[in-house]
């Protein structure tokens, strides 16, 4: 044992050290108080008898015992005179220790004022403690408990499993993380797939139960958005050109009867976008619509205004003072939906019925406002305007920026091209140099001449070193089964709910075959948000067969030369083949 200010051969003298030895231990009544102050019988010069000597061990031994109770206390250095006592015109203040007390056991001080540190923060953390399992391999001073904080961050940020469903059937089981919006898990799911990506796939939020379904905004988190959904419920994955459509051709989606403003505007349709985007302005959309009374199973028009603050209808006619409006759903805390058999389940009076619902619901219908327009326009000029007027600049940044992909896999790369009028053009490599076809006719007849071409070479095909099974006739009739865009047999119907699904833009196709001609094809294409339907008959011309779907004017030998034809030219339809109906199995 060390004493501040005393020298070591001082300490080392015989007669000193069977001092010490001698004194007996003290017991808790002869402990000096707080501050260390000593008996006034001790209070004279060691130099003057034998008895300073003692009173010096006794008074360092005090203080030494008295150190771990009090180590958790701020400490303040107090001058010392030589024989280790406080000085008698200072006293030390209560709570205080002294330099011998802090040079003998420094590292059991600064343990256990560690510990101390710890179980403070532990005892004061707000997250709810979870038990420590292994409450065995802990030291005495541990805690017994471990919080949420103390978790290294891989184990905090938590995964989950998600299955998504395709229009076929099948599904696939994707761990996420929380942070995951649409988006990403869209692109995680085409590079899984080797599909094209070229930002029109969708997350659909499908509820069976209820008969509604609805496209995640690519910002909106899938967890989130899964922790609202019933145990029916499910995501599909799909197609949707018709996300940002509007964006595009805004005279087709907000009809001019139907938007008002309450400031004059000037733009015309140029400023109708900013309009809606700005929030300083007050757009609205006015209407008859068709809304189904609260706990009844009857329906009734009235007059519907809507407005940022909500969905309202008028209980006078088409008056829109504030004592007739009344509130039929906001927007904050809720979502539209698009109605799936709206006839059969609710009893609408139309097919084009769309719902606002809560978040909160899940399975009960009651709280649901179910609408009907009166026609496919009306009721997407409505369900745009609810994505507008509640998404806002979110919706502009989506379609302009796209959110960034993440490093979901470390070499992450698809094809991005779409086939679109603008990325394909007929061209002519007769001659050295390819050129431009740009003359209709001419392109029709390179089109035939390359399909003489490919039948003549089809002929030659060997596969492993044999002839090919397949008679070039035969070839041509079901090479087409092989393409995205044929679907097979399915009816007029189902034909028209695929393209309803996804997305009523103009040149949207898909080739299905006939049900009342087995030798021919129908091409299903969509115009100005109409479905409309052309047959695709056989015909035979010097023995061989062709295609043709202007009553043999134009004539193809096969499918997929008829597709490419009508993706650079119009022809007689009444826009280009722009866009394919697709469902991909996951």
């Amino acid at each position: 044992m060390a004493l501040a200010g005393c020298p070591d051969s001082f300490l080392h003298h015989p007669y000193y050290q069977d001092k010490v030895e001698q004194t007996p231990p003290l017991g808790p009544r002869d402990l000096p108080g707080p501050g260390f102050p000593a008996p006034p019988d001790r209070l004279t010069n060691h130099q003057e008898d034998d008895v300073d000597l003692e009173a010096l061990v006794n008074d360092v031994n005090a203080s030494l015992e008295s150190l771990y109770p009090a180590c958790s206390m701020q400490s303040e250095t107090v001058p010392l005179l030589q024989n280790g006592q406080h000085a008698r015109s200072q006293p030390p203040p209560s709570g205080t220790r002294s330099l011998q007390a802090q040079r003998s056991q420094p590292v059991h001080i600064l343990a256990v004022r560690r510990l101390q540190e710890e179980d403070q923060q532990l005892r004061t953390s707000s997250l709810p403690a979870i038990p420590n399992p292994f409450p065995e391999l802990c030291g005495p001073g541990s805690p017994p408990a471990l919080t949420r904080g103390s978790l290294p961050p891989s184990q905090a940020a938590a995964k989950q499993d998600v299955r998504v469903f395709s229009e076929d059937g099948t599904s696939r089981v994707v761990e996420i993380a929380a942070d995951m919006t649409a988006r990403d898990l869209c692109q995680l799911l085409v590079y899984r797939s080797h599909c094209v990506d070229d930002n029109s796939w969708t997350l659909v939020e499908h509820h069976p139960h209820l008969g509604l379904e609805r496209y995640l905004e690519d910002h909106e988190l899938v967890v989130q958005v899964e922790s609202t959904m019933a145990s029916e419920s499910k995501f599909l994955f799909r197609k949707n050109y018709a996300k940002y459509e509007f964006f595009k051709n805004p005279t087709n989606f907000f009809p001019e009867q139907m938007v008002t403003w309450c400031q004059q505007s000037n733009g015309g349709h140029n400023q109708l976008l900013q309009n809606f985007l700005n929030s300083s302005s007050c757009p609205e959309i006015q209407g008859f619509l068709h809304v189904k009374e609260l706990g009844r199973k009857s329906w009734r028009k009235l007059y519907v205004c809507l407005r940022r603050s909500g969905l309202y209808c008028s209980t006078k006619g088409a008056s829109k003072e504030p004592r007739h409006l009344q509130l039929l759903g906001g927007l904050e805390e809720s979502s539209v939906f698009s109605l799936i058999a709206g006839r059969k389940q609710y009893g609408a009076p139309t097919d084009y019925g769309f719902c606002i619902k809560p978040n909160k619901v899940r399975n009960e219908t009651k709280e649901l406002r179910l609408l009907c327009a009166e026609d496919e326009q009306g009721r997407t000029c409505w369900m745009t305007a609810c994505r507008l007027l509640k998404y806002g600049m979110l919706l502009y940044q989506n379609f302009r920026i796209p959110p960034p992909r993440k490093a979901l896999l470390p070499s992450f790369s698809t094809p991005v091209r779409s086939v679109s009028e603008n990325s394909l053009v007929a061209m002519d490599f007769s001659g050295q140099t390819g050129r431009v076809i740009e003359n209709p006719a001419e392109a029709q007849s390179a089109a035939l001449e390359e399909g003489h071409a490919w039948r003549k070479r089809s002929t030659r095909m060997n596969i492993l070193g044999s002839q090919s099974p397949l008679h070039p006739s035969t070839l041509s009739t079901v090479i087409h089964r092989t393409q995205h865009w044929f679907h097979g047999r399915i009816s007029r119907e189902e034909s028209h709910r695929i393209i309803k699904q996804q997305g009523l833009v103009d040149g949207l196709f898909l080739l299905r075959d006939s049900q009342s001609n087995p030798k021919a094809f129908v091409l299903t294409l969509c115009h100005h948000q109409k479905i409309k339907n052309f047959q695709i008959l056989p015909c035979e011309d010097d023995g061989q067969m062709f295609f043709s779907l202007d009553d043999g004017n134009t004539k193809f030998s096969d499918l997929i030369q008829l597709v490419d034809f009508y993706q650079l030219n119009k022809g007689v339809l009444p826009c280009k083949l722009k866009h394919h109906c697709i469902r991909v199995a996951l």
